[in-house]
């Protein structure tokens, strides 16, 4: 079982996807927690990495095709949850 606990900002920290039939417990700013299986997170998680590339322009793969050096990791480290989220 893996246990993340939500920051103040409203977030988890997740850089990966974890396995699927893993456990995942969140316990949440406002003292509930709740468990959910790595498939929904990996779907969480793929959906901030999709807005975080279409709010930079970037391509699906992650890639800004109009840069000419590319240095930095174009993913996220933290993934938008909220308490109430369907398991």
């Amino acid at each position: 079982m893996i246990h993340l606990t939500q920051d103040n900002d409203g977030y988890v920290r997740m850089s990966r996807h974890f396995p699927a039939k893993t456990t995942v417990s969140i316990t949440f700013n406002d003292g509930t927690s709740a468990e959910y299986s790595g498939q929904r997170m990996n779907g969480i998680y793929d959906e901030a990495l999709a807005a975080f590339r279409l709010g930079n322009n970037l391509d699906a793969k992650g890639f800004d095709r109009n840069a000419k050096n590319i240095h930095r990791r174009n993913a996220v480290d933290h993934v938008p949850v909220h308490a109430g989220m369907e398991p």
